[in-house]
């Protein structure tokens, strides 16, 4: 097991490399903060351009929208701000620290986070919790339902980041850390890679399936615009086939009927006419 306090006796394996790495403070010095306010821009800008690749007929209002996406942003500053102090006070490279972290965080602590709120949508269902069913904030939308779904979401996230936590003790994460960054020699350029390059693409795929995992269901409502031609000849010629079986029975019927009246008036002459004879 690692301990996660600064040790000042630690060993430096090879001091040569050492300058050419992250030092402590590499992800809270001025270029440490730009990248994080970088990243966290061009993240929340995923979320904007994914409400508008949404089909209209599911496509959220702006305020339902912030709803959804603000404890998304709530958690990940959560997470953010831990991974950054976890990362200063292990020891080592600590670039290589955050991207293990962040890294366990976008996949295991992902399928976490999926139970998590898998589990509080039964609860919601189960107990009649509506406050805590992530996308439902009633007609007309409750901040209060909002407010308690942001306080549960950073819970949620709070154990995710435990969890990964204590995963990443295991002394097996020693030699991850040590091949993980292994061919990057610049310090900048290793800080711009494991803070905004791979965060931001993994950040844009995690914040855009989430999004789905919190947002209310609706089912579609197909009109007339949405369907293709196709569609709407196939529609058509359905009509008119029905409508020339339903025209094709009711010639048969009223057929049959004259029919019937013809058999009855020839009977009702020969009964008058045998009356008659008689």
């Amino acid at each position: 097991m690692k301990s996660i306090m600064p040790n000042s006796s630690a060993v430096i394996v090879n001091p040569s490399n050492a300058d050419n790495h992250c030092e402590k403070d590499a992800l809270t010095n001025m270029f440490g903060w730009f990248l994080q306010v970088l990243l966290a821009s061009l993240a929340f800008t995923c979320l904007i351009l994914k409400r508008f690749c949404e089909p209209r007929y599911e496509r959220r209002p702006w305020l339902i929208w912030f709803y959804d996406t603000s404890k998304q942003g709530l958690g990940a500053l959560v997470i953010h701000l831990a991974n950054i102090y976890l990362a200063s006070h292990f020891q080592g490279d600590p670039c290589t620290w955050y991207i293990i972290n962040f890294l366990l965080d976008s996949s295991i602590g992902l399928l976490i986070l999926w139970v998590g709120i898998r589990l509080s949508q039964y609860l919601a269902r189960a107990k009649q919790w509506e406050a805590i069913n992530f996308g439902e904030y009633g007609k007309p939308p409750s901040i209060n339902a909002w407010l308690a779904q942001c306080v549960l979401y950073v819970l949620l996230m709070i154990v995710v980041k435990i969890c990964i936590t204590l995963l990443i003790q295991f002394d097996f994460w020693d030699q991850v850390k040590v091949l993980i960054l292994a061919p990057i020699t610049n310090a900048r350029v290793e800080a711009v890679i494991v803070m905004l390059i791979i965060p931001f693409f993994i950040n844009a795929l995690m914040f855009w399936v989430t999004d789905n995992f919190l947002m209310r269901k609706t089912k579609r409502v197909q009109t007339a615009k949405d369907q293709s031609l196709l569609q709407r000849v196939k529609i058509r010629y359905r009509k008119i086939r029905k409508d020339k079986r339903e025209e094709s029975e009711s010639d048969t019927l009223l057929s049959a009927d004259e029919e019937l009246l013809g058999a009855n008036d020839v009977s009702h002459r020969l009964t008058v006419t045998t009356q008659y004879n008689v």
